[in-house]
């Protein structure tokens, strides 16, 4: 999780960087970089989103509470942890949504 926390940290800065650009002044282009910008602050959005539930995992690791929903208390399966080990509910509990 600290390797993905950092790649994301990494990513995120290049994205601001990138929105920082001055725009074309040539109106296509302009209408061009502006819909990429909505693409680069969409995954700004995921990213800083993302970011967040690795800080509240690492913040479960170190209380003890990491592994088991915040929900209902129950374990979460070791399956569901080795595809998103930020998970915060068991999948009963996510009940379709992924936390």
């Amino acid at each position: 999780m600290l390797a993905r926390l950092e790649e994301l940290g990494g990513r995120l800065d290049e994205i601001e960087q990138s929105l920082e650009q001055p725009h074309s002044k040539d109106w296509e282009d302009n209408a061009t970089e502006r819909e990429g910008d909505e693409v680069l602050e969409g995954l700004g959005v995921r990213s800083r989103g993302e970011i967040a539930r690795i800080r509240a995992a690492l913040k479960r690791i170190d209380e003890g509470e990491y592994g088991y929903c915040v929900n209902c208390g129950e374990p979460i399966a070791e399956a569901r942890l080795d595809v998103l080990p930020e998970a915060a509910l068991c999948a009963r509990c996510a009940g379709g949504r992924t936390a």
